[in-house]
């Protein structure tokens, strides 16, 4: 046997090793849910049903785990032609903090001022986590008249899908 030959035999070896061990000791890749279409505009009309209710109309926001956007819904009379920029930001920074961004607006005026350099996020109440079996899948979040309205109107919206 020629030493090429020998070379290509260990190549052509190693190679079927390392092939067969990936397909025998493969790991199994976790799974989670995901906020589909569907599911978010379930959650937009809750949220949108109680802002009519309360005749707080306002602009409802809903973006995955990613915090890329799914959903965007600017009711009639909506208080601020800003929450057509805000909302969206809202949902995309409780989704990747997942957690309400008012815990973050909470921060910055409380013990974490520093937060406030986190660049890109809305730091401001109106961001809620949306959670299915215990794993966070989004965020829901609304720009209306106070911060109240704002918070009280996406948990509606979040309750939707528990």
């Amino acid at each position: 046997m020629t030493r090429i030959s020998r070379i290509t035999t260990l190549f052509a070896l190693a190679g079927s090793l390392a092939f067969g061990a990936t397909s025998v000791g493969a790991a199994a890749l976790p799974t989670q849910p995901v906020l589909t279409l569907a599911a978010a505009q379930q959650v937009v009309a809750a949220a949108q049903a109680k802002a009519h209710a309360a005749g707080w109309p306002c602009v409802i926001a809903v973006a995955d785990a990613a915090g890329l956007p799914i959903l965007l819904v600017r009711m009639d009379n909506a208080a601020f032609l800003a929450g057509v920029e805000l909302a969206p930001g809202k949902s995309r920074t409780a989704a990747l903090f997942r957690r309400p961004s008012g815990a973050l607006e909470d921060a910055i005026n409380g013990p974490r001022p520093a937060a406030i350099t986190a660049q890109g996020f809305v730091l401001m109440r109106g961001g809620v986590p949306i959670v299915s079996n215990g794993q966070s899948v989004g965020a829901i979040s609304v720009s209306a008249d106070t911060p109240q309205h704002d918070e009280e109107i996406a948990q509606a919206g979040a309750a939707a899908l528990k």
